[in-house]
């Protein structure tokens, strides 16, 4: 089993216990436009001194789920894209605690872990994200009874690098390079 993949279940797993949320990988068997993930290239999460959580060398993207009580629940949503440079992801302080912020105004929020780009994991590192994000909205689109949400309310945003990730998704939402790319491999 590669150590990558045990590693991201073993994050899956703890944050699920500590906040009691569902981490959902993006994807169902091989990943478009991955390489085989080297031995070496092992994801990284690190909590930092000031108290955040930082996450590198995402190889198995995953969105984690936090849903909006149901008392309160306007049946929106919102897929949330931490920034970090493209080099890493600021996990905690630009996904988890903004993900609670929403909860708590009825907005029901996933936060993406996006592969960030990389010519070791990736065949083309341009698409990559994009094809990450069209897939986090594509399953949340699938299954947006499960989530309690309706399909034409969920929206992107993001901080920093992630914030342009979000703005390079609404660019190119319909280009047609990008759904070429999906459709070939």
């Amino acid at each position: 089993m590669n150590k990558s993949f045990l590693f991201t279940i073993l994050l899956a797993m703890s944050i699920s216990v500590l906040h009691a949320q569902q981490v959902i990988p993006l994807y169902s068997g091989a990943i478009p436009g991955a390489k085989p993930t080297p031995d070496s290239y092992v994801e990284n999460t690190e909590v930092r001194q000031n108290g955040t959580l930082s996450i590198t060398k995402v190889s198995v993207p995953t969105i984690t789920v936090f849903e909006a009580p149901q008392n309160i629940s306007t049946g929106t949503a919102v897929i949330i894209c931490p920034g970090g440079g493209y080099g890493a992801l600021a996990f905690s302080h630009e996904g988890i605690d903004v993900a609670k912020r929403f909860n708590e105004i009825g907005v029901t929020a996933f936060v993406l872990k996006y592969r960030l780009p990389s010519d070791e994991i990736m065949v083309d590192k341009t698409y990559a994200l994009l094809q990450d994000v069209e897939q986090a909205i594509y399953l949340i689109r699938k299954n947006y009874k499960k989530f309690n949400i309706k399909p034409n309310r969920i929206g992107v945003m993001g901080f920093s690098a992630g914030g342009h990730l979000a703005s390079t998704l609404l660019a190119h939402y319909n280009d047609i390079k990008i759904i070429t790319l999906k459709k070939n491999l």
